[in-house]
């Protein structure tokens, strides 16, 4: 039934999204039994192009419903669409002037902005009217930690955690572990647990992933969905090519660092959001450093020494949010400390002031570091930079995150760096750096933007 809902709600939204582009295109024209064509044009394209590229299926297999995610696709619908409906347009209606260049593409810029709207909504109601996704982890206990500690974390899953069945364990599933009895068995408690996915982390040993196939077999003939924890790609990331090698695949691992061209592209990003954001946010970064003057002593902003680009150091700009002097108060708070491994984090800090708080709560504080875009020492979106102290931590290849320009914001950033355990958020940074892409960049923004929204802080 979940499936169905969110399939239908989908096909739904590409309806509206395909009516709202073509009503906007016809409020802005004089040539409404053109575009009503257009529409009609139009639709077939969208519904069966989603249903073609499996825009209405991919959810099913997927924990993490999110729409930025398939962002490409649907602008590529919407360049397909508009471009169907320009070129058919002359053809269909007859004594009528084709669809001129201009409405052309302010059908392609609006039907592109509402699918993604659409769609976003439309996973929204639907996980408002779906119950939750009943999840059974079978695994090890680090890996059944890191799993659990993220379904109820974010707005784009909505699971529940079932039970945990930690098939490496010594006793009974140690020697038979995937016999046929033992399989019978998983499937009878998935039944008995009314499980809708099984979420599998196999270890290592060659013989258990010989075997994982029987189990993966035995939950789908049961009708449970499956979703595995790829341990390769905790090593080299997802950013890799399937090789079709003569009936053998085999992936191709791409570049860890970014090329010249790509640090290029990287940059020129940065410097133009960045400058245009300087340029909006003057006003309310002046009325912040007012309110910053009028609260508390000291000075407006903060410059913390942290390590960036190839190990260099910083000072990374910051509106100041603690009364001044803060640091020298750290020692006798670390026994409160929130983070883990190396890390010092207070969720309800003393040394923040009261204009502070509201400051962190908008995550307003990191503003300055635009300026630090600017200059060449941060960029927009990148690994967290630490300071030198949390530094000392990382060695080994977990050091290789430092051949990207620390960010403003970043993967740790969506997870929520109190979250994080230090080790966990540098494989997270690591494999941002092996999976860069503008698009991820732009990805992370916009969800960044959307914790900011919903007052998570940074």
């Amino acid at each position: 039934m979940r499936d169905s809902v969110f399939k239908r709600l989908l096909a739904l939204a590409d309806v509206a999204a395909i009516v709202g582009a073509c009503g906007l295109t016809v409020a802005l024209s004089s040539r409404a039994l053109v575009l009503t064509w257009a529409f009609v044009v139009g639709l077939p394209i969208v519904v069966v192009g989603a249903k073609l590229t499996g825009l209405y299926d991919r959810d099913e297999s997927l924990l993490h419903k999110t729409t930025l995610d398939e962002a490409p696709k649907l602008f590529q619908l919407a360049t397909l669409c508009a471009l169907g409906v320009w070129l058919l347009d002359g053809h269909i209606v007859v004594g009528q002037h084709s669809l001129s260049r201009h409405e052309a593409l302010l059908l392609w810029l609006a039907l592109a902005g509402l699918l993604v709207m659409a769609r976003a909504v439309a996973r929204t109601l639907a996980r408002a009217i779906t119950p939750a996704e009943r999840c059974l982890f079978i695994g090890d206990e680090d890996s059944a930690q890191a799993i659990r500690a993220r379904l109820g974390t974010h707005g784009a899953v909505k699971a529940e955690w079932v039970a945990h069945l930690p098939l490496a364990q010594s006793g009974q599933w140690a020697t038979d572990r995937y016999s046929a009895p033992r399989l019978l068995e998983i499937r009878d408690l998935a039944r008995t647990l009314d499980v809708h996915r099984a979420i599998i982390a196999p270890g290592w040993d060659d013989a258990e992933r010989r075997q994982l196939l029987n189990l993966v077999r035995t939950l789908k003939a049961a009708g449970v969905r499956v979703s595995l924890v790829p341990r390769l790609l905790e090593a080299v990331g997802s950013s890799v090519e399937f090789d079709d090698l003569h009936g053998l695949t085999v992936m191709g691992v791409r570049h860890f660092d970014l090329t010249r061209s790509s640090a290029t592209v990287k940059r020129a990003f940065d410097l133009v959001l960045a400058s245009v954001g300087l340029v909006v946010l003057a006003p309310l970064m002046l009325a912040i450093a007012v309110a910053i003057k009028l609260d508390s002593r000291g000075p407006v902003l903060f410059v913390q020494r942290r390590v960036g680009w190839h190990g260099r150091h910083f000072g990374m700009l910051k509106f100041r949010t603690m009364v001044d002097g803060a640091e020298a108060l750290k020692p006798s708070l670390r026994r409160h400390n929130d983070a883990k491994e190396g890390l010092f984090k207070l969720c309800e800090d003393p040394r923040v002031t009261r204009v502070g708080r509201r400051l962190r709560q908008r995550s307003l504080d990191e503003l300055p570091q635009l300026l630090n875009v600017l200059r060449g020492e941060m960029s927009l979106v990148g690994p967290r930079p630490l300071i030198l102290e949390e530094d000392r931590h990382i060695d080994g290849w977990n050091r290789r995150r430092l051949e990207l320009m620390p960010g403003m914001t970043g993967p740790w950033q969506i997870v929520g760096p109190t979250r994080a355990p230090l080790r966990e958020m540098m494989a997270i940074d690591y494999l941002y750096v092996a999976n860069w892409s503008l698009w991820t960049d732009i990805k992370l923004l916009l969800r960044t933007a959307g914790h900011v929204v919903r007052r998570r802080g940074m």
